[in-house]
């Protein structure tokens, strides 16, 4: 009984030691470096009761953005707008504010709507804008357009959107179809670089039976400044009532054939040129 009578004394002893090293502002390595104290169930048995000193204490990296997080809550933040404010989960937000009493809407239905619609139309013009800048920059990179640069440009234009004779079906007639108003007047530059005369031209349109033929007449004469007495009748296209069209409406004005009468000679031109073009393309790719 006295011995362990000494124990309990020797305890309460360290004990006294330890709490006094506690509120002196000691970590718990601090007081066992002390005391020799290397059991840490005893230890922790000394300063039970006495709460560790602030500095010990690890910072919770959170509990400012938690307070953050109650703040605009409170007022009247949703959880969507707090979590991209402070960039945290959506499951922290709800577990921080939930106690907090769920805000009134800001906007009605019809005023919410309206702000969307409002910033949809400013997101739109500002990549509408972006989108001309990029096309400005651009159009002030191709400078000014060499006869050499023309040639190229419609030996091309023609080989991707003019009519090709076939091995099997030799026409050589040069035949250029196209709904662009500017690659149309590219196509007429380029006839005219190559010195062939407007007379041989004839032109004639091929559209929807629906569209308003004579609007199409008067836009593609403007065009190509010729008078819609000019035009050979019309190519009528079929409406399939399986398809649905996306080609309507004022901006509609089909397409344009443009026929070289007694052209064989061209074509068979354009043809070999098209062919020294690729060839050289092929030596580039090694």
């Amino acid at each position: 009984m006295a011995h362990s009578h000494s124990k309990y004394a020797d305890f309460e002893v360290l004990r006294e030691q330890a709490v006094t090293l506690r509120r002196a502002g000691y970590s718990l390595r601090q007081i066992r470096d002390e005391l020799k104290i290397f059991n840490n169930d005893i230890l922790n048995q000394l300063v039970k009761g006495e709460p560790p000193p602030e500095w010990t204490k690890r910072p919770n990296a959170k509990d400012d953005v938690r307070a953050k997080a109650r703040e605009l809550r409170l007022q009247g933040w949703t959880y969507d707008q707090i979590e991209a404010e402070l960039g945290c989960s959506r499951s922290s937000v709800s577990l921080w504010v939930r106690d907090l009493p769920r805000p009134e809407p800001r906007y009605t239905p019809e005023e919410h709507r309206a702000l969307m619609r409002e910033g949809l139309a400013r997101r739109r013009a500002t990549e509408r804008e972006k989108r001309e800048e990029t096309k400005g920059a651009a159009l002030r990179e191709i400078s000014e357009l060499t006869d050499r640069e023309l040639f190229m440009v419609g030996i091309a234009l023609y080989w991707a959107e003019g009519s090709k004779s076939k091995p099997y079906d030799r026409r050589e007639r040069a035949i250029f179809v196209n709904s662009d108003p500017g690659v149309i007047k590219t196509y007429l530059a380029w006839l005219d670089l190559l010195e062939v005369d407007r007379e041989r031209l004839s032109f004639r349109l091929l559209i929807h039976e629906s569209a308003d033929v004579e609007a199409a007449h008067r836009f593609w004469a403007a065009v190509t400044d010729i008078d819609t007495s000019v035009f050979a009748k019309p190519t009528l296209k079929k409406h399939n009532p399986k398809t649905v069209r996306k080609n309507t409406g004022d901006d509609y004005h089909g397409c344009l054939v443009i026929v070289v009468a007694r052209s064989a000679h061209l074509y068979n031109r354009i043809e070999g040129w098209w062919n020294g073009i690729v060839a050289h393309a092929e030596a580039r790719l090694g």
